[in-house]
């Protein structure tokens, strides 16, 4: 005799090898997974590939704004730095802030979200204005006042941009709730005596997810755009390299109009590719979680 527990697991396991078929038949959106491991890999083997002591100006041997070659790939900056290995490091601080600060925002959001569904009244009206303020105002000019007040680093990024960008999670996830808490399981079971705890965690959660999941691919393309922004607006961490500090840099050293492409284009690019692969990964998981673009 199978146990309850086990025959779930077994459901489980079958829908996530369902999904997996569905989403390996969207092509651009396997491509862009792959190529989105391949990059957070070598951002993860950054300290391996390239020791953080090559990157120390004072000990660089190198002509600054050589051209490529075959000793440096994509050539060296206006310090005489490697900048391929520049730009695997940098690749370090925009994932990490693009992650962290899509898991506070979709966190926020998720939360906000259903509370703002499911509850009525008074506690409904206030919450739903909370979150049209965040909805009219733009979260990157937020996003610039809160790097501006707070004090440098990942850590004031990866705030700024978390605290700035749920409401847009917020309004999908209460329509959601909404039509989730519409349906007649829900009424049976707070007829039965469920209260919104046990509705919010054991019914609208599970439903919700999926939902959320997709948006979370595409939130990430999103805030690794606000950290590129904030750092070349000169608000990044200025120990730390990431692609947005690489293009500050080349604006302050004059390497766009001397000619240097190979300082402009590689960080240009890199985020370019992974908003594309985010965004080719999250439209692939719409139409994979969603039964009606999955149709079309």
């Amino acid at each position: 005799m199978v146990r309850p527990s086990s025959a779930a697991r077994l459901r489980r396991r079958a829908r996530l090898r369902e999904v997996w078929s569905e989403f390996a038949s969207q092509r651009s959106g396997l491509v862009g997974l792959v190529l989105l491991l391949v990059i957070v890999v070598l951002a993860l083997l950054a300290p391996l590939l390239v020791p953080i002591e090559r990157l120390d100006v004072t000990r660089v041997t190198a002509p600054s704004n050589a051209a490529p070659s075959g000793g440096h790939w994509l050539g060296t900056d206006p310090q005489g730095r490697d900048v391929l290995a520049v730009l695997l490091w940098g690749s370090r601080a925009s994932l990490l802030v693009g992650f962290a600060a899509t898991a506070v925002s979709m966190v926020l959001g998720t939360v906000v979200g259903m509370a703002a569904g499911h509850f009525r009244g008074l506690w409904q009206g206030v919450i739903l204005r909370f979150v049209d303020f965040f909805l009219v105002v733009p979260s990157l000019m937020l996003a610039i006042v809160l790097s501006s007040v707070l004090s440098r680093g990942l850590g004031t990024i990866i705030l700024a941009i978390g605290v700035t960008s749920w409401a847009q999670t917020a309004r999908i996830v209460r329509a959601q709730t909404l039509t989730i808490e519409s349906r007649p399981y829900i009424e049976r079971s707070i007829a039965l005596g469920a209260g919104d705890v046990h509705v919010l965690g054991r019914h609208v959660l599970p439903s919700v997810m999926p939902l959320v999941l997709a948006n979370t691919t595409l939130a990430v393309g999103s805030a690794i755009i606000a950290e590129s922004t904030l750092s070349f607006l000169g608000l990044g961490d200025p120990t730390t390299f990431s692609w947005g500090s690489m293009l500050k840099s080349a604006l302050d050293t004059g390497a766009a109009t001397a000619g240097y492409w190979w300082y402009v284009l590689p960080p240009g690019l890199a985020i370019v590719v992974v908003v594309l692969c985010f965004t080719l990964v999250g439209r692939a998981l719409e139409s994979v979680l969603n039964p009606t673009l999955r149709s079309r």
